[in-house]
This record gives structure tokens, C-alpha cells and sequence, in this order.
């Protein structure tokens, strides 16, 4: 069976390029149906892209690489297509677009797309040996049977190490490697932090506001205490940032007017408990938790200035040393990947293999979190499947 393009993984990035790549299109995955990490993604409503979105929001080596995809299929392209397709959708936060509904209209409106784009899905297929002399020929092993399909060009969409209970795999560095690229080491991102001493046990489910701080990368959103850690969307973010062995910067007073509170209740309620008014601005059980090691005692009269701005400055600058974190089984994207010296940034094929291209979580391209993954994804995707249809007009 000869196609013009085959592609591995259908996933958000594969099924992407498969709408746009032109005729002659396979796309293959493993799974019992495409796009399961979109079908699982922000709560089964799918953060699907950022309104805010930069490169400034995108981590690698070459921070300008992903500039190129970003800037010619943007965010507001991507939000064309769904209201295109009627899917209602809403804004969280931050810039953060949400389905109404259901997750599993994104899918279904790239279904939709592929489809009319006259692409054939193969699920429950296994990839097997790859080989090249001039196209592409891979042995797939689909319903127990072994199929050897010849392409012209080959696009790996398979994604990164992230959540291996949804199948992910290296996969797609090992096809790198094979053709001469290099990778950059993988790590878990997007990632809770954990520490092994059980330090947060007893504070297990509160959450609050905080600016959290890893390599002088500063994120300043809820912080949520764990069994086993931190993790909220502030340590999420920083986790990124941080390498085992370093610190982070907890800042549980954001708003930075605690200072001036404490004041007025020592001159409005003196005969409180200082523990009594902190927990008016922090929950009590994490003043309770703090209270020894940042020596919250006596009532708020008995307090000084240079007290109650030492209190200030503790809460404000709370050094903490995780062990490490959880790992690639909650980790929401993988760090690192195929190095992105050895691609193009206008076509994301490698630069040595003609017709060979690498797209979404599998390069060494990755955003924070708030759907900048899934712009990522949408971008690159989109990127290839032009390049393609473009050599094959």
C-alpha cells in the first residue's frame, strides 16, 4: 500500500497536519480512538489553545524556533475553526479557552476535518520497522495482521513520555535517533513537586493563592498542598523551571499588603492571638503548620514593627527543597525532545532526511500551562501539512 503521506499518531498534532497535508493520507495510532490526551485534557472540557499566546510562553534550547508555526497559524486561526463548527466555548482565566461542553467536540470537529480532507484513520495499529531508500516504508501491524506501507513522506506525531497510562512511549526519539537527530534529554513537565519527608501530609487538600519561584521564573497563581507535595497550577508552572536538587521560592502573600493589616489589627484588636488574625488572611491549618518554625506566638499587640515585617518577610520569601517530583505519570507534557537545530522551523522536517518531519509534544518545544500545548500542537501540525501540500502542488 503506497500513500502520499503517513503519519504516526492521532493526537491533536497529527490529526492537525492530516487536514492540511493534501491527498494521500494515512494516519495510524495505537489506541482504541484518536485524540485521547485532548479527550482527557482540562477536566474533559479541553483547554484547546490561549488567547495571550507568544513565544514567550514556550520553552527550549532555541527559543526562537517555535516562532515561525506560532506566527503563521495562531491562536485566532485555531478559534476560527471551532466557531466554524458551532463548538460554544468560554474563557477561564488568563486567557484560557474551555469547551462549553465536551472535550470530545475538538475531537470530533478534527475527525470531521480529516475526513473531508479524504484522510484514512487506522486505529489499533502497531508501528513497527522503519526504513528509507528514497520514501518511506513501515511494517504496521493492525488486527493481528502485518501491513508494509510506502510513503512519500513521513510525519512522527507520536508525542513525548507524558502519561504512559494513555500509551505514550519514547517512540518518537528512537524514529529521531534512527534518522541522526539529537535529542534532549526528556523530563517531566507541568509536573507536582514532592518531597520526601511527607513535610505537607497533615495540609493535604489546602489550597491558596501564591507566587511560586523556580530559576528566577516567577508564577503567581493558587498553590494547592498534597499527600505527597505541592502541586496547583503555580507549582505546575514552576516545575518547568526547577531541576532536582534546586529550591523554590514560596511568596504565600502575593498581594504584599499583609504588613499594613497586621497593623491595623494591632491597633483595632490587639488582645487576638497573632495566629488568630493570620488566619484571617492564610488558612488556619497552614498557619497552624507555619506557627513553630515561623514563631507565630503572643497576641498581635505584643508584635513590634520589625516583628510583624519579619513575619511579613518569612511568608513572603519561604525557601523549600523538593526531593523530586511525581514523575511522567501525572506530568502534563514532557520537557526536552528532538533537538530542534536538526529541523526546520518553517516546515518542522529534519533538515538531513528529506520528507521526514517531527511535530507537537515530541520536539523540543514546550508551553506552559493554559493551553499553549495545544496551540503548539495546532501550529506545527499546521506547519507541516502545508509544506506538504505545497511540494505536492
Amino acid at each position: 500500500m503506497h500513500y502520499q503521506t503517513l503519519i504516526l499518531g492521532a493526537g491533536a498534532a497529527g490529526m492537525m497536519a492530516a487536514s492540511h497535508a493534501g491527498p494521500g493520507v494515512l494516519i495510524v495510532d495505537h489506541a482504541k480512538a484518536p485524540g485521547e490526551k485532548i479527550r482527557i485534557s482540562g477536566g474533559g472540557r479541553c483547554n484547546f489553545t490561549n488567547t495571550g499566546t507568544t513565544p514567550t510562553q514556550f520553552l527550549s534550547q532555541n527559543p526562537h524556533f517555535a516562532k515561525s508555526a506560532l506566527s503563521r497559524y495562531t491562536q485566532w486561526d485555531f478559534i476560527s475553526l471551532v466557531a466554524e463548527h458551532g463548538i460554544p466555548y468560554h474563557e477561564k482565566t488568563l486567557g484560557q479557552l474551555f469547551c462549553d461542553t465536551s472535550a470530545k467536540d475538538i475531537i470530533a470537529m478534527l475527525r470531521a476535518e480529516m475526513e473531508k480532507a479524504g484522510a484514512q484513520l487506522w486505529l489499533k495499529t502497531d508501528v513497527g520497522e522503519i526504513t528509507h531508500d528514497g520514501k518511506f516504508k513501515v511494517r504496521l501491524t493492525r488486527e493481528g495482521k502485518d501491513h508494509i506501507v510506502t510513503a512519500q513522506n513521513l510525519i512522527v506525531a507520536t508525542g513525548g513520555k507524558s502519561i504512559p497510562k494513555m500509551g505514550a512511549t519514547g517512540l518518537a526519539y528512537q524514529i529521531a535517533q534512527q534518522f541522526g537527530l539529537d535529542i534532549i534529554p526528556p523530563r517531566p513537565g507541568l509536573v507536582p513537586l514532592t518531597f520526601s519527608d511527607d513535610k505537607f501530609k497533615t495540609l493535604a487538600g489546602v489550597a491558596t493563592p501564591a507566587q511560586v519561584t523556580a530559576n528566577q521564573t516567577t508564577f503567581d497563581e493558587a498553590l494547592l498542598f498534597t499527600h505527597r507535595g505541592l502541586s496547583g497550577p503555580a507549582v505546575l508552572q514552576a516545575s518547568s523551571y526547577w531541576h532536582e536538587g534546586e529550591d523554590i521560592t514560596v511568596n504565600l502573600i502575593p498581594a504584599g499588603k499583609l504588613l499594613e493589616h497586621l497593623k491595623t489589627a494591632r491597633q483595632d484588636t490587639g488582645r487576638k492571638a497573632l495566629t488568630s488574625i493570620l488566619s484571617q488572611h492564610l488558612p488556619a491549618r497552614l498557619v497552624d503548620f507555619l506557627k513553630d518554625d515561623m514563631d507565630f506566638a503572643g497576641n498581635i499587640a505584643d508584635q513590634s514593627d520589625a516583628r510583624l515585617q519579619a513575619i511579613c518577610n518569612a511568608l513572603s520569601n519561604w525557601p523549600l527543597l523538593p526531593s523530586g517530583s511525581e514523575g511522567y505519570r501525572t506530568a502534563e507534557v514532557t520537557l526536552g525532545g528532538i533537538n530542534t537545530d536538526g529541523l526546520s522551523s518553517k516546515t518542522m522536517a529534519a533538515k538531513t532526511v528529506p520528507n521526514l518531519y517531527f511535530i507537537g509534544e515530541a520536539v523540543d518545544v514546550t508551553g506552559w500551562l493554559g493551553g499553549y500545548n495545544f496551540q503548539w500542537a495546532w501550529s506545527s501540525g499546521w506547519a507541516a501539512g502545508q509544506a506538504i501540500k505545497a511540494q505536492s502542488a
